[in-house]
Formats: C-alpha cells, structure tokens, sequence
C-alpha cells in the first residue's frame, strides 16, 4: 500500500518538474560528511544587518513622494503586474510556508505536493469568475463592497474579521520565525521575544514609511532570496552526497500513511483533502483578504489582475517544488549521517527544525547568513502587507467611515503611518501566546491563522452571487461557519479527554475549509431564503 502512495506521489511530482538525475563531475563521488559550524558566524550577521538596513532605506526612499492615501496604500492603482505577483506570493509565502514545506516532506510525506495540482483550477476560478466583478469598483478596502448589498453591519463585520485574521497571522509567523532563530542559535527560547523585537521593528518601519511601493519592491527581494536559499541548500546537500542520491525511489518509513481518499476524519492528510483544502483556501484568500484585494486593486484592470495572479501562482508551484526538494535533501543526507543529528532530535517529531538547523550549522560562512536573510524577508514579507493592509481597513472603513480622519492628505498619510506603527506593535506584543498552540507548522497555521479565511470569503460570495442574501442570513451563515472551523480545529482538546498534542485530532485540519464553506453556505442561503420569502 505505501508503495502505491509514495509512487502516486513521485507521479505527481514528475507531472510539475523533472529532478536532475545526474551529477555534475565537480561534486566528489561518495557521499563526505560536512564539517560543523558552531553556529552563524560574525560575517554571517554582517549580511543579516546590511539587508535589515537597506530594507529601512527602501521605505525612506519611497515616503519621499507619498501626497495622498491612494499612493500610500494601493499605488494609484498603477502598478506593474508582474512585481504585484510576485508580491502576492511573498506575501502568502511567509516563514510558515518556508518552515513548514520542508519539515512536512521530511517527517510526514510528499502529499503535500498535490496542492500545486489546483493552481489551474484556482486561476480560471478566481481569474476568469471572480476578478471581473471585482475590478469593476475601485475601492482600497474591500469590505466597501459589502456595504452597497448588505449594508454597513456587513461590511463592518467584514473588516473586523480580517483585521483578527491578519493579527493572529502575523502574531504566528513572527512567532515561529524567532522560534527558528533559537535552533539557529542554539539558545533558550526565552530569547523569542527578543528575536520578536528586532523582526517586527524592521518590518513595521519600513512599511509603516513606504507604503504599498516599498511593500511589493522589498517582496521581490525576499522572493529571490527566499529561492535562492533554498537552492543553496539542495547544491550543498547534493555536492556532499556525491549527486542526487537523495532525491527518493520508495517510501520513505519516516513518513506517514498517507491514502487517496479516507472515510475516517482523523486520517490527518490524504491526497482529495489536500486538493479541496487548498483550493478552497486560495480562492477565499484571493476573493476575501484585503492583502490580495488590495494588490488587485493596485493594477489597471481585470486583465493586469488576472497576469498577477497567474504570476503568483506560477512562482507558487516553482518555490514550493523547489522546498519539497529541500525536504527530500535535508532526509537524504541525515540518513545517509544519522551521527549529524543533534541530540535529543528527531527526525520524525522534530521535523520542522531541520531546516534551520541545518542553515546555521552546515552551510558554509557567507551562505548561511544570505539564507538566514531569506527567513527574516519571509517574515517581513507577510508582516508589511499585513500591516499596510490592516491599515488601509482602519483608515476605510472605520475612519473615513465615520469621519474621523485629518481634513488634509498630508495629515490623512501621516495617521495612516502611525496607525501601521501601532498595529505593528500589537503584532510584536501578542505573539507570545502563539507558543501555547499543539502541532506542526502546518498544522498550527491551519488551527490559527486559517480559520476566519472562509468566513471573510463567504461575505462576498453573499453580496456578490446571492441575489436573494439578507444581513441576517449572511451573519448567521458567518456565525456557524466560524463555529464549525473552531470546532473542527480543536477537536482534539474540545471531544477527547486526555487529549495531548502527540495524538490525532477526531477530525483532521484539512476538513477545515471545506466543512466551514460547507456549512457557511448552506446557513447561510437557507436563511437568506426564508427571510426573502417572508418578505414577499
């Protein structure tokens, strides 16, 4: 059986690449340990330092010609396609997905990989169904669009949700970035906040400056340092292993069963699960989170959107390959060196600190430092457009709403920075607790970060395809699709006593989007309908 999973899994991935299978003649002929390093090296932090500064310089240099809100927050709407793409992936990237990618390839299996499968079907569904009835209203927040055919509860709901989402969100990644860090370093994590700090400070300063231009030009770089590591990885690996010897033939017993398809909920991925969760994920992140709407919004029309979103998606499947290769490098070589392991590790549970350990102390001085640069730009990647995002929904729908906000522009972009300082802030402070959650990487972000993802989506799908939804129906679907993503989350410690974060949970994380949507929907028109029908 796990033969046919795993060579299942090796179909799918030749499907998207074709893994070189050669040496090169350079690289040594038997497999040679490499020489450990006590940790990152001074020179190392010098790198680290210079991109932390110029990211700082960035936003100065971009604050110099912001007049109004509509450059500080969506680029008068004129910015290039290609760069909003690759913004859009790094923003949606992020430390968890740097982190999380290779550590759920080595410790659990390759299913992960069927994910890339959907970005076909997320571009004609997002692309062609629902960017051309987004982009006919120019608007900087999205929840404006609730507003016109549901009212101002709506739309005020809308923008509460997401301003929660993307603060756990951010919360989280800071979180797990700092946490890396400490491997790196190899120190307590009593120095996590401390990690926090310094993070979130570079991150907030050059966002809450710069605005939306200094947000996608600074995520281009991370792009490419983000790629750039990971392939330095999988070059040192195959040059010590004498080629490309780690690249899998069988299943791996280091990995977990992982069927086609399940009846029972606890099955904790299976290959339908994954497809439909991210699926449903992308399309409600694309269609209802104000950190892609804006992005949208900050090109020409639905034809621009449309490019940047197949540009987000194509670097989506080429980055993701490229850390699913830094995973089955990472197996390969602490197989083929099981003396490397740290000690008290293991290469099963202690799968997601492989990665960084790996970077601090296998990677040579210089390269270590360049890597290390590319987690701190995923971090900040998520945390600038989450701040520049957040702040766009204060400054729109609460503000400018009611009327609160300085009479001139100068002074309307000037609140607009302090009020992105302040979120920042809260980001660095509420991060602690993230600590508290059971689980992977993948599996906390799916239990946190992920839950009100199809809440905020299912709104516009109401206001935008429900001719017949009412408030009430809207906010009752919102409601038990909340309730049912909670529930789900944490089955583990809500139904089963004794629970602890060693067992799996009644039902899986992957049912999350879907029973949420599900439900959401289903409540929601059901109620929308009664209430239409009493109307009449």
């Amino acid at each position: 059986m796990k033969s046919v999973q795993f060579y299942l899994s090796l179909l799918i991935f030749l499907l998207l690449i074709t893994p070189a299978s050669a040496a090169d003649s350079s690289v040594p002929l038997t497999p040679e340990p490499l020489q450990l390093n006590t940790g990152l090296h001074p020179f190392d932090w010098v790198i680290i330092a210079f991109y932390a500064v110029s990211t700082i310089f960035l936003g100065w240099y971009f604050s110099r010609g912001q007049e109004d809100t509509s450059e500080y927050f969506v680029g008068n709407g004129q910015m290039n396609p290609f760069l909003i793409g690759v913004s859009l992936f790094a923003t949606l990237l992020s430390t968890i997905t740097y982190l999380s990618t290779p550590g759920e390839i080595l410790g659990r299996g390759p299913v992960y990989l069927v994910k890339d499968l959907a970005m076909p079907f997320i571009f004609i569904i997002v692309g062609f169904v629902m960017l051309p009835v987004y982009m006919k209203q120019r608007v900087t927040s999205a929840y404006e669009l609730l507003e016109e055919k549901l009212g101002l509860g709506i739309r005020l709901l809308g923008a509460i949700m997401f301003v929660v989402l993307r603060l756990i969100w951010m919360s989280l990644l800071v979180y797990l970035t700092a946490k890396a860090i400490t491997t790196m370093l190899n120190v307590g994590e009593e120095w996590i906040p401390y990690i926090v700090l310094g993070t979130g400070s570079v991150a907030i300063i050059y966002t809450s400056l710069g605005g939306m231009r200094a947000v996608v030009i600074t995520d281009l770089i991370q792009t490419i340092l983000l790629f750039g590591g990971a392939l330095l990885v999988i070059a040192t690996i195959s040059y010590h292993l004498g080629g490309f010897s780690w690249f899998p033939t069988e299943w791996d017993n280091n990995w977990d069963t992982q069927p086609f398809f399940s009846f029972d909920p606890s099955t904790r991925v299976t290959y339908v699960g994954t497809f439909l969760s991210i699926l449903i994920w992308y399309v409600a992140t694309s269609c209802g989170d104000q950190v892609s709407v804006q992005r949208f919004m900050s090109t020409k029309d639905a034809k621009a959107a449309r490019k940047s979103l197949a540009v987000q998606l194509i670097v989506s499947v080429v980055v993701s390959l490229t850390l699913a290769m830094v995973g089955f490098a990472l197996l390969g070589y602490f197989k083929e060196f099981p003396n490397q392991i740290p000690a008290g590790i293991d290469l099963k549970k202690d799968a997601d600190k492989f990665f960084p350990h790996y970077i601090a102390y296998h990677l040579p001085v210089g390269i270590s430092g360049c890597v290390v640069s590319a987690m701190f730009a995923a971090a900040m990647s998520s945390i600038d457009s989450g701040v520049n995002s957040i702040t766009a929904v204060v400054m729109t729908d609460f503000l400018d709403r009611f009327g609160r906000t300085p009479k001139t522009e100068r002074g309307h972009v000037l609140a607009a920075r302090l009020l992105a300082f302040g979120i920042g802030t809260v980001v660095v402070l509420s991060s602690s607790v993230m600590g508290k959650i059971p689980g992977n990487i993948t599996a906390v972000t799916n239990k946190t970060a992920n839950l009100l993802t199809t809440p905020i989506f299912c709104l516009f799908f109401f206001a935008l395809f429900v001719p017949f939804a009412r408030p009430a129906g809207v906010l009752v679907g919102a409601i038990l699709g909340t309730i049912t993503a909670i529930l789900i989350a944490f089955s583990g410690p809500i139904f089963v006593p004794g629970f602890t974060e060693n067992d799996l949970d009644p039902i899986s994380f992957q049912w999350i989007p879907i029973a949420a949507v599900t439900v959401n929907i289903i409540s929601g028109c059901l109620v929308s309908y009664l209430i239409a029908k009493s109307e009449k």
